[in-house]
Parts: structure tokens; C-alpha cells; sequence
């Protein structure tokens, strides 16, 4: 067991009684092989309204993630930065507008416009990196995600993005049904709700991913780059 496995951000919420529950699960976590980066949703609907608190956000944008998303702006970029120097390929999802009434979650919808849905410019992809249009949570679910992968040589995904509780969670799930390693950035992840956040990043990291700090992430793939140069 590595003695940090619980080193994470859900420590304020989750108990000893449920740590003793999940002990079977611990085990050392790390970055697997051939790696890919899986960016999920960061479109601009998340960061509408600013770096404010998403209640506040919410009464105005309904959706967007608030500070939550811009707390996480800065150490998704130096992630990315850190894949593509060590020529790692980075991967894209995101949703069209208008889908003729298909939606990731049940949430109540008003009319929306396309420009919500591009990738915030801070973190868009490079060109030629690809973007995966889905109309489910999953970015497996109805999307040729998978032949890419397999294209591409990928092992192992390392995932970010929002919502933790939501299309982070049923990719990474269905990610591990496929046979990938998964690697979830703790600091790149994030949800409306903090509660939702961190009790979902706890079982995800029990069950179906490693969850790892961004900095240890990048430090891995730094080791990479070297071997490629």
C-alpha cells in the first residue's frame, strides 16, 4: 500500500469507518503506459460568469462550474504542456448545441448557442489534436473514441476535466470496462459541487482510477520527454 494513497482532497469529508470499508482497495498508483490525455468538457460554459463562487455564478449561468473550473485553469495547462513535450497525444470532448433533445444528464435545458460549447481558449487544443463530439456523458458512449485509441497505440488515459460527478465519472468508468489504465488529475478534475467532487473522486480512485496530484502527473511525464530527446 503506498502511504499517501489518501492523500487527497476528500479527507475533510470522508471518515475512518468508510476508509476501513474501502482498505481492500489500496494499492500503488502511477501513470501507465503509452498514455493519453483525456480533456474532458472544457468548454466555456463551465467558466461563464468568472472566478466566483458557483452559487453566485449560477443564478446568472446556469452550469458553469465557477472558481472551481478557474482554480483548475492553471495546472491543466502546465499538464498539457507537459503531454505534448513528451509528444503524448491529447484528446478533446466536448457536445454541439443543439442535439435534438439527447443530453448528457437530465438537467433542465433554455436555448443555447454553439460558442458554448469551443473549447476555453486557454486550454484549446493545438491543431490537429483531436475533439470528440458527444451527446451522452461518457465520451466512449456512440463516438469513435475507441478505434482512435487503438489507432494510436494508447494503454492508459489520463483524464481531466468536468464534471467529476458526471462525464468524468461514466468515462472513467467506462474507460476501466475497456481495459484502460486510468489516471485522474485531482487538481485538472472538477464539479459545481465540492461534496460531489471529492466523494466521487474517492470511489473513483477505489474502484476504477488512480487518482494523482497534477504536479506528480507532470513530473512523469517530464521523465518521458527526457527519453525522447
Amino acid at each position: 500500500m503506498a502511504p499517501d494513497f489518501n492523500d487527497h482532497c476528500w479527507n475533510d469529508v470522508i471518515d475512518d469507518e468508510i476508509r476501513e470499508i474501502y482498505e481492500a482497495y489500496h494499492r500503488e498508483t502511477y501513470v501507465g503506459a503509452r498514455p493519453a490525455i483525456l480533456a474532458i468538457d472544457l468548454y466555456n460554459k463551465a467558466y461563464l460568469g468568472g472566478n466566483r463562487p458557483v452559487r453566485e455564478v449560477n443564478r446568472e449561468y446556469a452550469g458553469s462550474c465557477g472558481e472551481n473550473a478557474w482554480r483548475a485553469v492553471e495546472p491543466t495547462q502546465r499538464l498539457l504542456a507537459a503531454a505534448r513535450a513528451a509528444g503524448i497525444p491529447v484528446i478533446y470532448s466536448t457536445r454541439h448545441a443543439d442535439t435534438a433533445g439527447v443530453a448528457s444528464t437530465n438537467r433542465r435545458k433554455n436555448s443555447e448557442t454553439e460558442d458554448l460549447y469551443a473549447i476555453k481558449d486557454e486550454v484549446a487544443p493545438l491543431p490537429g489534436e483531436l475533439v470528440i463530439y458527444k451527446e451522452r456523458a461518457s465520451v466512449f458512449f456512440g463516438t469513435p473514441l475507441i478505434a482512435h485509441l487503438h489507432r494510436l497505440g494508447v494503454e492508459s488515459l489520463i483524464l481531466l476535466g468536468e464534471s467529476t460527478s458526471g462525464c468524468v465519472r461514466a468515462t472513467t468508468v467506462d474507460a476501466y470496462s475497456y481495459g484502460f489504465h486510468n489516471t485522474l488529475v485531482e487538481e485538472c478534475t472538477y464539479d459545481r459541487s465540492m461534496l460531489s467532487h471529492k466523494v466521487n473522486l474517492f470511489d473513483l480512485h477505489h474502484k476504477y482510477a488512480d487518482v494523482m496530484h497534477a504536479d506528480d502527473v507532470i513530473a512523469h511525464l517530464a521523465k518521458l520527454t527526457r527519453k525522447v530527446a
